[in-house]
């Protein structure tokens, strides 16, 4: 943040009527302690008020609100030979990532500044108490269990509406952001003046007011920041692609990382996978030799779905890894519902995100994307998909060509169950029939189908439609959920 609009944030900030639960102002400094306590006590203060952040202002006095200046330099203060700003964070918790600055109002007077964040779904603890602000005296939170439990109690601000970079002007925004990208994808005439741009994109929550300026929300960075870079808070959320010589990751070709937000670099980034992509030999009559081996809708569906569907509160990036067998598609968190039920079930963790992303054509409506995915599959005669759930990821696995004699057991039950989904939402049902035509089995060869199914079957993951049904040449079979 550049001097000018730290100013500007203090101006606003002496406007207040008076001191209160998210706005503490100090002449000079006291003690290590207290600025530790005050940390904790204006994050809960922030929370309870419904504010973004609370503020520690040095350099102010606190009844008239005069600029006075301070003495108390913040950023190169030590508490014995540690820097204060270390101190301070690693004896917080939950560690929040408050920042501190120093600027110099005008010639003579000199002001240190802590910016600290909300807290979230439980309150900040300084020296493992947590404090509140009650007026202008900062007081123990256990002295006030109705305050605490509130916090407790407290709904998560979604990703989304949380701010990747604050104290913005309308040209700032202009700037940082691609906004005639938004206009384009959505087919709509760009404003005449930078007011309506900016009140287009507050309306869409890209954009918040925020004291005397403007905010980028995580979501408008995360789409449509220019360079994600620029937003320290949402740049670890880059994709990454890396494409391997064989099988495994012991020697990388190539590796490309992301630096535009998801809405403007999505069509470069699909178009590039598309390309590391090895094209496919003639198989049947289904496909010709200039026919990449896979579906470019199935990539385009799968990779618009990972970035989605990601928990931005967990650790890592989205990330695609191109092997000569295989592509797999990760991404952060696990999935709200069962792999099993992704054709079918919809829950996304990040609504307006999702709703964005479809609004503009990167992947279709809710439930209607997979069901893609695995037509598609089945066309190009690809092995069924795979979802792999670990602890912190999940992970899409596209697989390349093989023969049906080259499919395992379970790949084979796998291929049967998805596309007994596949019938069931197109309004079908799986037959003896119809797997043989996915799998392209010859008539004659009917009991290797039926083979297939019954294996399926002992698995669990199909049943028969009509189990009184005592025909097996008639026999339709239905998800195991239906």
């Amino acid at each position: 943040m550049n001097t000018q609009k730290l100013i500007d944030l203090l101006n606003y900030l002496i406007k207040q009527p008076i001191e209160n639960e998210w706005l503490e102002f100090k002449h000079n400094f006291h003690s290590h302690e207290e600025i530790g306590e005050s940390i904790s006590a204006l994050a809960n203060g922030a929370c309870l008020q419904n504010k973004t952040y609370g503020y520690l202002v040095f350099g102010v006095q606190d009844v008239a609100h005069k600029i006075l200046g301070t003495s108390f330099k913040a950023k190169s203060h030590k508490k014995g030979n540690e820097d204060l700003e270390h101190w301070l964070a690693t004896r917080l918790n939950p560690r929040i990532d408050f920042s501190v600055f120093e600027f110099d109002y005008d010639s003579t007077i000199h002001i240190s500044l802590f910016i600290i964040p909300s807290a979230k779904t439980q309150p900040v603890e300084f020296l493992h108490n947590a404090y509140i602000r009650i007026g202008n005296v900062t007081r123990k939170l256990s002295e006030f269990p109705e305050k605490a439990s509130k916090i407790w109690r407290k709904e998560i601000t979604p990703f989304e509406n949380e701010i990747a970079k604050s104290n913005l002007t309308s040209a700032d925004i202009i700037d940082l952001l691609s906004t005639q990208t938004y206009f384009d994808l959505l087919k709509l005439p760009y404003p005449s003046n930078q007011e309506g741009v900016i009140k287009k994109f507050i309306a869409e929550n890209l954009v918040a007011k925020q004291n005397s300026g403007y905010a980028i929300t995580k979501l408008g960075a995360i789409l449509f920041a220019k360079d994600l870079n620029e937003f320290d808070v949402v740049k670890r959320k880059s994709i990454r692609v890396i494409v391997y010589k064989g099988k495994n990751k012991v020697e990388t070709i190539r590796e490309q990382i992301g630096i535009k937000g998801y809405a403007i670099g999505f069509e470069g980034l699909v178009d590039w996978i598309n390309s590391q992509l090895p094209a496919n030999e003639e198989i049947g009559k289904a496909l010709r030799k200039d026919t990449r081996m896979y579906p470019e809708i199935a990539i385009r569906e799968v990779v618009a779905n990972a970035l989605i569907h990601q928990d931005f509160f967990e650790k890592g990036f989205p990330m695609i890894e191109i092997f000569s067998d295989r592509i797999e598609i990760s991404n952060p968190g696990i999935p709200l519902i069962t792999p099993e039920r992704f054709i079918d079930e919809y829950i996304s963790r990040n609504e307006k995100l999702a709703d964005l992303m479809r609004r503009m054509g990167f992947c279709e409506e809710k439930g209607s994307g997979l069901d893609k995915v695995i037509f598609n599959n089945e066309l190009y005669q690809l092995p069924a998909i795979n979802v792999l759930i670990s602890e912190h990821r999940t992970k899409v696995i596209l697989y390349s060509y093989k023969t049906l004699n080259e499919t395992d057991k379970k790949d084979k039950i796998r291929a049967c169950y998805q596309h007994a989904c596949l019938k069931y939402v197109s309004n079908e049902k799986m037959t003896n029939q119809s797997l043989r035509e996915r799998f392209k089995i010859e008539e004659h060869n009917y009991s290797i189908a039926s083979r297939i199914i019954r294996d399926a079957i002992e698995e669990g993951v199909i049943k028969e439609e009509d189990p009184t049904n005592k025909s097996r040449k008639y026999a339709s079979y239905i998800p195991f959920w239906a």
